[in-house]
């Protein structure tokens, strides 16, 4: 007789190389709340949660130049418009029972003012007003989004710029950006991230800076 054993790894523990995406089925809050608790803060991997599904990526090298090089040009044109912020880079954001995900970048716009004091989140904290993904397009990521309700997602991905806009409960693809809607950013951002790799990135960020005066 033959028995089948089975054997559980901690999530810490699972080697993962840059680029990997691990999808989990059927995964529950409470072992959701767990995993991330496994995993730690000070990781290089991201999470995204929702309907019961767990995605864990790692990030390539090359994800995190044009994830900092659009952060940048957000603080640029916020200064730019005279706008008050807080950024809240990858925190991890959490809507009890339904869903979680950690953007590349976040910022506080509108609700700039309750989040200058936060070190920690609280329950009844708003979600970001801005978040910012590089090279993610999956279902369970814009669908953890969707839950938490932000309502302004950018996708970078293959070097194009999706903004997705929450509209009754749901994403819609838009042309600009409510909060600079004078400026064709779909057409800019990716032009000064593929400048990034020719000229380095502080010459692209001046160029930016430049093309919006």
């Amino acid at each position: 007789m033959t028995l089948g054993i089975s054997i559980v790894k901690p999530v810490n523990q699972i080697q993962l190389s840059p680029g990997s995406v691990v999808t989990i089925p059927n995964v529950n809050w409470q072992e959701f709340e767990a995993i991330l608790q496994e995993m730690g803060e000070k990781r290089s991997s991201r999470i995204a949660y929702s309907n019961g599904w767990l995605e864990i990526m790692v990030p390539l090298p090359e994800h995190e130049k044009p994830k900092e090089l659009i952060s940048d040009m957000v603080k640029i044109l916020l200064r730019k418009l005279g706008r008050k912020y807080e950024p809240f880079g990858s925190t991890t954001f959490k809507k009890e029972n339904v869903a979680g995900v950690e953007p590349d970048a976040c910022f506080y716009i509108q609700n700039y003012q309750k989040m200058i004091n936060r070190r920690r989140l609280q329950p009844d904290d708003p979600p970001p007003d801005l978040a910012i993904e590089s090279d993610v397009t999956s279902k369970t990521t814009l669908d953890a989004y969707e839950a938490i309700a932000v309502p302004e997602l950018w996708v970078y991905a293959n070097s194009k710029l999706t903004i997705y806009l929450l509209t009754n409960g749901q994403y819609i693809a838009s042309e600009t950006s409510p909060d600079f809607p004078s400026i064709p950013l779909t057409q800019i951002i990716p032009q000064i991230v593929e400048r990034s790799w020719q000229v380095g990135t502080v010459e692209a960020l001046t160029e930016f800076e430049r093309i919006i005066a």
